[in-house]
């Protein structure tokens, strides 16, 4: 069965069951109510504080905000469940069984790749399938390719299981880090470390695109991200039914039973800081909200550079945000159509004609070329009911330069996504243009001016190995006290497991409430 949601509860500000109960706890505001908000916030009102979740859009999600046009349910961002056992998790905090109210349906293949030549991969859990694909296309590559899951399985142990949710909160921490870092060899990229057992190059792009899902450029991030592989393999990739708005509903259901808040339309214009410490928030309607402490889940480099005064912030000061390299941004065209495509699986990715260079394109020259590659996403595949009857539901997005690529979106945005969409026609979804009920576009402009993006970079900081673990903004803020950060621009960075995991790793640097006032007076 889908989660029970509760429509009436997401129009305004909420007040749960039991938020009367605590009068005189710790008074937490969580700004921004994506998967990585929800997560925290669910977890600080298990740990007995007032919670309340400010929201700046009409809806709960950020980046995992749901559209509905024309009977079509369109899940903006975020489409797959690859780590289940972190959303179970927050369910048993609130007291609940996630599978009681969330359907959760395993995908096979995960998602199909796509090349230039029309050939294609079909990237699965099941081991038999993955190695007879391998086998296909390069029989060579077999003892490569168990060679390159060994490794990926030794870093998803090292990387995920052992560091993911720890917070990197001081030197300390990243000594503590460092012998697990030089068992990976972090310092070789995700290419070079799968190019050094897989010899043929459409092998090396379907085992190396991955980082590319949480932002990073597989010839630049730290090899640690093969860890995508093995954990997909380790969990399945599933599709939760009802899409993502089930997940975020669901979340939003835990916090009110647990007595917390969610204001929407809540947009935060300033933290306030009094004595190096979060005091609370300004909203843009002028309204001051205290607090005894303040999670920012808005993305880390905005929050440093718009929302924090300058004169607080000693670390993360203009000059170090301005200085990050920043991941890409992306170009989504979410369309829907009155005919179905069946051959269109729910998850593809349609590759250009050129790989690395594009790539470089993208994150190094900030161009934006006239070639892409897309992924393709195509929930009706296993859930009809996110269109209507007999039609289908998708999105096409295109990862894009961040806008420092100078591009007028305002102009270019509709050539563009007719470039996409005669793109779709000549390969795998002909006479598009016909079918097509519904259309819309989210561009890097909309990153940075709706999500609150710095450059409009979908992902914040990339994840270099300089810009990881301790590297990166920390959850508890080096500047300011009673100010944490989580999401996709922290530790351990971005994907639906990264910012779960970030949520989880306040634990190991926020008290439970009974405890905050005692060490914070």
């Amino acid at each position: 069965m889908l989660m029970k949601t509760h429509p009436d509860r997401l129009s305004g500000d909420m007040d749960g069951p039991g938020a009367e109960k605590r009068p005189d706890a710790p008074v937490a505001l969580v700004v921004g109510s994506g998967f990585g908000g929800l997560g925290a916030a669910v977890r600080l009102a298990a740990k007995g504080y007032r919670v309340t979740v400010l929201e700046k859009l009409d809806g709960p999600g950020g980046r995992a905000y749901v559209h509905h046009r024309d009977g079509h349910t369109f899940d903006a961002g975020p489409t797959i469940v690859t780590v289940p056992f972190l959303f179970e998790e927050l369910w048993a905090l609130a007291g609940r069984k996630f599978s009681d109210d969330v359907t959760l349906k395993a995908l096979d293949p995960f998602y199909r790749i796509r090349f230039d030549d029309g050939d294609h991969f079909d990237y699965s859990g099941d081991k038999d399938k993955q190695r007879a694909e391998v086998r296909r296309i390069s029989p060579g590559d077999a003892e490569g390719y168990e060679r390159f899951m060994a490794e990926a399985d030794h870093c998803y142990e090292l990387g995920f299981r052992a560091l993911g949710d720890k917070a990197f909160d001081t030197v300390g921490d990243l000594l503590k880090a460092s012998p697990a870092i030089l068992k990976m060899r972090g310092w070789r990229s995700l290419h070079q470390m799968v190019a050094a057992h897989l010899k043929h190059p459409k092998l090396r792009m379907a085992m190396s695109l991955q980082s590319l899902l949480i932002g990073g450029n597989p010839f630049s991030v730290t090899c640690i991200y093969s860890l995508i592989n093995a954990l997909e393999r380790q969990w399945g990739v599933h599709w939760a039914m009802g899409g993502t708005g089930a997940l975020v509903n669901g979340l939003v259901d835990l916090l009110q039973g647990l007595g917390g808040q969610l204001q929407l339309n809540s947009e935060v214009k300033r933290i306030e800081v009094d004595n190096g410490r979060a005091r609370g928030v300004t909203l843009a309607d002028g309204r001051f909200m205290p607090a005894d402490l303040v999670v920012s889940n808005a993305d880390t480099a905005w929050t440093y550079r718009n929302l924090i005064a300058p004169e607080h912030r000693r670390h993360w000061t203009d000059k170090r945000v301005e200085k990050g390299r920043y991941s890409m941004s992306l170009f989504v065209w979410y369309f829907g159509t009155k005919k179905q495509y069946p051959d269109v699986p729910h998850h593809m990715m349609l590759l250009g004609p050129r790989y690395k260079e594009l790539l470089t394109d993208i994150f190094k020259r900030h161009k934006l070329a006239d070639d892409f590659s897309l992924y393709l996403h195509r929930p009706t595949a296993s859930d009809p009911a996110m269109a209507p009857e007999g039609g289908d539901t998708f999105y096409a997005l295109a990862p894009v330069p961040h806008l420092d690529s100078g591009t007028d979106w305002a102009a270019r945005a509709e050539p563009y996504r007719q470039a996409l969409q005669a793109r779709l026609e000549a390969t795998v979804m002909p006479g598009l243009g016909e079918q097509i009920t519904t259309s819309f576009v989210t561009t890097p402009q909309d990153f940075h001016d709706r999500l609150l993006s710095f450059k409009g970079a979908a992902f914040g900081l990339e994840p270099l190995l300089t810009q990881s673990a301790w590297f990166r903004p920390h959850n508890r803020s080096e500047d300011i006290e009673g100010l944490f950060m989580v999401g996709a621009s922290t530790h351990p960075g971005a994907g639906v497991p990264g910012v779960l995991m970030s949520a989880r790793a306040l634990d190991s640097v926020m008290p439970v409430a009974s405890e905050w006032k005692a060490l914070h007076p």
